[in-house]
């Protein structure tokens, strides 16, 4: 799956790209954007850069070109995983060939003109939760003599969310209001939630289609991944610790979920790809659907991972974000995508491309690597003081957090995700 499009040697004419934190040529991830006019089309990011994929008219298939006059990414996301290869080489040898840059140029637009859109119409949200880590130590906070529950090495948990609240980066969080109830007070009340939180996630992007009824076996369940995004599923704690009994989260969840604009393909990510770690000793094995030698072989994602807070005071202050954690995807992900994938057809559900999955928070096993607040401040006991002396147990209005993502391995181009950003404003 590794080929001349990721060789870390790879030069693209395009000012800035191979120097770029995020989007190097080795990267290309699709998106849709919009300048002053024509409406949203389908994009790539090269360096500061977005390349209108109408430059390739004449370069692709019929199927190709079909799907990249919409203005969405569904269409594309359904053809074979062939095609989007096809794209992708097509892509880079434009961006390397400077013979190429005269035809070229009259398609590239600076990223700061353009306006960034949902790359996909949603059909469906599924939220999982794969980081042991998270679900360790949010369990120890209601549990502590056991925190996981039975079945949490058993089965990949997941639950549905709600697809309409699904924004792009930079969309603001408005504060939801719902019921909470004090551990002290003999009634419930109705009103803005006093507990708001982050949840660093990674986004799985379905591509093609299976019938009501079909499974995907394990082996063929990354045939299934287009690509990934950063997505923060913004939770408030304080109305979900009244509502999850017995069913889970509602209002606590539903309000809003934030997802970086560019989709980070499966196959700019095939370095990344990388074993499975070995369950700890006297972990139960997965079940046979869930097993699979190559899933274990290449299976997991190693994605360096943080969590940074800019304050009002902050920024007028002109301090820079301050970074409140970070980590590495391999040692939260309990399960791989493509298990999560799998498990999610196992009983006949219908995958579409464009449906998204959320991995669930990815926390580390140390200090500084949690994906959510209410570890970092165990449950807002021990609060977060930052360089210029305010305290954060949860996120105030104003505040703006951001999750920030690159694959790194060595011998190959870094690649990012790019932002995935939301400020707080204060509940209507």
């Amino acid at each position: 799956m590794i080929d001349h499009s990721h060789d870390a040697a790879a030069s693209s004419w395009v000012p800035g790209a191979d120097a770029h934190p995020d989007f190097p040529v080795q990267n290309l991830p699709l998106g849709v954007f919009s300048t002053s006019d024509p409406g949203p089309r389908i994009g790539t990011a090269i360096g500061d850069h977005v390349l209108d994929l109408a430059v390739l008219a004449s370069d692709v298939s019929p199927l190709l070109r079909a799907a990249l006059t919409e203005p969405l990414l569904n269409a594309l996301f359904a053809l074979p995983a062939g095609e989007r290869l096809a794209l992708r080489h097509a892509v880079f040898a434009l961006l390397t060939s400077d013979t190429a840059r005269p035809r070229v140029l009259p398609f590239l637009h600076r990223m700061a003109d353009c306006t960034l859109h949902l790359p996909f119409r949603i059909g469906d949200y599924t939220d999982f939760y794969v980081g042991i880590h998270h679900a360790t130590a949010i369990g120890r906070l209601f549990r502590p003599d056991a925190p996981l529950l039975p079945n949490y090495k058993h089965v990949p948990i997941g639950y549905h969310g709600r697809a309409s609240s699904v924004r792009v980066s930079g969309t603001p969080v408005i504060r939801p209001r719902g019921q909470t109830k004090a551990p002290d007070a003999g009634a419930p009340a109705h009103g803005p939630s006093q507990r708001l939180d982050c949840e660093l996630e990674l986004g799985v992007w379905i591509a093609g289609d299976n019938a009501l009824g079909e499974t995907v076996p394990i082996d063929r369940a990354w045939d299934r991944i287009g690509g990934f995004c950063l997505l923060n599923d913004w939770s408030a704690r304080d109305i979900q610790a009244w509502e999850y009994q017995p069913l889970g989260p509602f209002l606590a969840k539903n309000f809003l979920t934030t997802v970086s604009p560019w989709v980070v393909t499966a196959e700019a990510l095939a370095p990344f790809r990388l074993a499975q770690p070995p369950r700890p000793a006297g972990d139960p094995a997965p079940l046979p659907y869930l097993a699979d030698a190559g899933e274990q072989a290449h299976g997991a994602l190693s994605i360096d991972l943080a969590i940074t807070l800019s304050t009002p005071a902050m920024r007028e202050g002109g301090l820079a974000p301050q970074r409140l954690a970070s980590g590495n995807s391999m040692d939260a992900m309990y399960w791989t995508p493509g298990q999560i994938v799998c498990h999610h057809a196992s009983g006949g559900c219908d995958l579409h491309a464009g449906d998204l999955l959320g991995t669930g928070t990815l926390s580390g096993p140390q200090a500084g690597s949690e994906g959510s607040l209410i570890e970092m401040t165990k449950g807002g006991a021990q609060p977060i003081v930052l360089p210029n002396g305010e305290v954060r147990r949860f996120l105030d209005d104003g505040d703006e957090l951001a999750l920030v993502a690159h694959a790194r391995r060595d011998g190959y181009r870094a690649i990012g995700f790019g932002p995935c950003v939301g400020r707080v404003v204060a509940a209507p």
